[in-house]
């Protein structure tokens, strides 16, 4: 950081996302009770599907939502490029909406890549623009919330992270405004925001009472940041978190998003995580993203069903000990 965190910064950050997190709103909080009372006590978790997961098999986004529901999922997290592809080859939002709603799912969350956080002030507004109607098409089909990578910054080193505080806090006015909540979204590739420490600072310093993070468990190790740091931050300032496994080899220093696999068949110490995120009150969605080439050569469905499978045993196993 360009900004030096002394140890009363640090103390007020760490309280802001433990605790003041947590007052979000009381919508969430009774929301997340809600929804709590209505599952089992060994899937304390919604299960959510990231439509990259099959993404090779380049299905149209109405026929991945009829396969995710088949699967048996309770929520979609489609990507904004399959949701304006839809639109421009002649599909109607109205009817994706409808298709999504009857279909039993819900739009936790979707991915968007507009550069918000940039330094360029030109550039970070078209990105505010882009994110605006990325933003509108979630709506249109029921979504709630829309990720906030830090695109445009991933190799800027040293980034002043009080700046990235503000243009979050720009950014969740806009969502306000547009009913859709942007998520600061860890990437643990990125030199800026790859560490969990840097999105709960960035998410607290913000200010807003919907400010909340997007954490990814290949992420978290990729960026190099200790799993029980989740235990920092309050469950109600998280409704998603992207579920996967890695590998033992290659090492992190060269680890890439298409090693993601399922939950389980690698050595990612997910019983802790699950623990630790039901004791911080989270009672989102695990929503299943890789980008695994063998299975984008294998039955979309199977792979859904599969990855739902080893995503559930996971969190069973996790609550059995």
């Amino acid at each position: 950081m360009t900004n030096a965190l002394n140890r009363r910064e640090v103390l007020a950050t760490a309280c802001a996302v433990a605790a003041g997190a947590a007052a979000n709103s009381a919508t969430f909080a009774a929301a997340a009770t809600h929804a709590a009372a209505a599952r089992p006590a060994d899937e304390p978790f919604g299960y959510c599907f990231n439509t990259s997961t099959i993404r090779g098999q380049k299905l149209p986004l109405p026929e991945v939502v009829d396969l995710a529901a088949k699967a048996g999922y309770h929520a979609i997290e489609p990507w904004l490029d399959e949701i304006h592809n839809y639109t421009k080859a002649g599909g109607s939002l109205p009817d994706l909406r409808k298709r999504i709603a009857d279909a039993g799912l819900t739009v936790e969350s979707a991915i968007g890549f507009a550069s918000w956080i940039v330094d360029d002030d030109a550039a970070r507004a078209k990105a505010m623009e882009a994110m605006k109607g990325d933003m509108d098409a979630v709506r249109a089909i029921g979504g709630k919330r829309i990720a906030a990578p830090p695109v445009g910054a991933t190799n800027q080193s040293n980034f002043d992270l009080f700046k990235a505080a503000a243009r979050y806090r720009a950014l969740l006015d806009l969502g306000a405004t547009m009913e859709v909540t942007p998520q600061l979204e860890l990437w643990g590739f990125s030199k800026t925001l790859s560490r969990l420490g840097e999105v709960a600072f960035v998410a607290a310093e913000s200010g807003h009472p919907s400010a909340c993070v997007l954490t990814d468990v290949y992420h978290i190790y990729k960026g190099g940041s200790d799993f029980r740091g989740l235990r920092l931050i309050a469950g109600t300032a998280m409704h998603v978190m992207h579920v996967n496994d890695y590998p033992a080899t290659p090492p992190r220093e060269t680890i890439k998003d298409a090693d993601r696999i399922f939950p389980g068949d690698g050595v990612a110490p997910l019983a802790t995580v699950f623990r630790d995120l039901q004791h911080t009150g989270f009672r989102g969605f695990l929503s299943l993203e890789v980008f695994n080439a063998s299975y984008y050569q294998q039955d979309p469905f199977v792979v859904a069903r599969t990855g739902l499978e080893h995503t559930r045993n996971a969190v069973r196993q996790a609550f059995a000990t």
